[in-house]
Order: C-alpha cells, then sequence, then structure tokens
C-alpha cells in the first residue's frame, strides 16, 4: 500500500476480488482434544469476512490454525494458491497475515512507542506511525504511557495499530469489540472499513453480529468446529432468526 494511503454450507462469493484463502476440511487439535472437524470456507481479496458463533466453536482455533500456531492440524489451507499448513508462523507472517489475539498480548513493561516497533516489518507496505496515529489519534498522545496504563479500548488500538506496521495485508482480528464501550467499538468499526477501503482483507471473529453487520461483506457461522451455514450481507435481515437460534441471542 502507498504511503500515502494509510463446503458445508459455503457462503455466496463476493465480488470484491479473486479468491485469496481457501480452507477445505481443516481439522485441528488441542493435545488430545479435537477442535475442528472439517472447517471450508473462502476469503476474497478486498473483503470482510466475519466467523460467527458461541463460545468454544472453533473460531478462534480457526484462526491460530492458518497462523500455524496450532501444533496439530490436518487438511488444507492454500493462500494465494500456495499451501500453508505445515508452513511455521513465522513464513506464513512473511506471506502477508497478520494475527490479532483476543487478548491483545500487550507488553506491560513496554510503553505504547515501544509495543508499536516491536514486531518486525516483514514485507513493504506496512503503516508509518504517522498513518497509524490518523487512524488512532489516541495512541499519539499516549506514546509514554505503559501497557498498563491504557484502557481497553487503547490496548485494543494498540494490537491492531502493532501488526499494521509489519507489512501484512491479510488481517486476522481476533474479538476486537469485546469489553469495549460503544464508543470505542464504534471506532473500531470505522477503522475496520477504512482499512478495507485501503485494500486490506479481513477475516474477523465476532459474537456480535449487529457490529459484524457494519463492516463484513459475507458471513461463516462455526458450531461445534464446522461451518454450518453461510450467507452474504445482504441476506443478513433474511438469516436472522437463524442466527438468533445459532447464536443463542
Amino acid at each position: 500500500m502507498p504511503d500515502t494511503a494509510i463446503a458445508e454450507a459455503p457462503a455466496k462469493a463476493a465480488t470484491t476480488g479473486g479468491n485469496i484463502l481457501q480452507v477445505r476440511n481443516l481439522e485441528a487439535w488441542y493435545g488430545e482434544s479435537h477442535i475442528l472437524h472439517g472447517i471450508n470456507f473462502d476469503v476474497n481479496a478486498g473483503e470482510v469476512v466475519t466467523l460467527l458463533g458461541r463460545n468454544g466453536a472453533g473460531k478462534t482455533t480457526t484462526l491460530k490454525s492458518i497462523m500455524g500456531i496450532i501444533g496439530k492440524r490436518a487438511g488444507s489451507i492454500r493462500f494465494n494458491n500456495e499451501e500453508i499448513i505445515r508452513a511455521t508462523s513465522d513464513r506464513i507472517a512473511r506471506m502477508g497475515i497478520a494475527f490479532c489475539p483476543e487478548e491483545r498480548g500487550i507488553f506491560a513493561s513496554l510503553d505504547v512507542r515501544e509495543n508499536l516497533l516491536l514486531p518486525p516489518i516483514v514485507r513493504a507496505g506496512g503503516l508509518s506511525l504517522d498513518q497509524i496515529f490518523e487512524l488512532f489519534p489516541n495512541l499519539k498522545e499516549r506514546l509514554s504511557s505503559q501497557g498498563t496504563k491504557l484502557s481497553g479500548g487503547e490496548q485494543q488500538m494498540l494490537a491492531i495499530a502493532r501488526i499494521l506496521r509489519t507489512g501484512a495485508s491479510f488481517l486476522m482480528l481476533d474479538e476486537p469489540t469485546e469489553g469495549l464501550a460503544p464508543v470505542i467499538i464504534q471506532q473500531i468499526g470505522h477503522t475496520i472499513a477504512r482499512l478495507k477501503k485501503e485494500g486490506f482483507t479481513i477475516l474477523l471473529v465476532e459474537q456480535n453480529f449487529r457490529f459484524a453487520s457494519t463492516v463484513a461483506d459475507r458471513y461463516y457461522v462455526v458450531e461445534h468446529g464446522k461451518i454450518i451455514d453461510g450467507f452474504s450481507n445482504a441476506e443478513l435481515a433474511a438469516n436472522m432468526d437463524k442466527l438468533h437460534a445459532y447464536l443463542g441471542v
């Protein structure tokens, strides 16, 4: 990006761009616990895709499996037509995939600037600090603040900002609105919309489908380690009754 910019029930393909990620028959284990049971879905370039589901459905495990931080996986994960199911997490990062975990991973002993500069730049095209501060002006004001001094919203902004420096163009965000005030959730939504406009592709895990509906192009519903349904944002209203049943809301 230029410096001036900052198979169970597959959803219909978006018209945003060509297929960038294909996940087929993905299985994953934590030790002896079998978590994913044949996940199938696609993500097209330049779109926002949301994985919806209850706690424990396998959404986070899916992101971690794509990132290569689950020890035991099987199936196929293709990114830009390259198979990465056996790739190490550092190799996957250098291909342009970044993962922002739910727990945010802010280093309490480091200040905001140090947290921002910690991850290495793995590809050209990452955002500069000025571009990051345009997205998150709060961070510029808190540069010398320790990680422990930040609010939950500021920590989430920092966690997202940190991966934008790396040059990754495919972002995986795990529950970015969890526990945040409505005004911060709105800011996160504006940020996701801005990043999409700038050409980023985003795979989002969310339980809050009301928030997801403001940013997502398509949805997949995960239950018991499988994709059980999928639909586009245009089909959201027609699927609300099913969503209430799936998510128990």
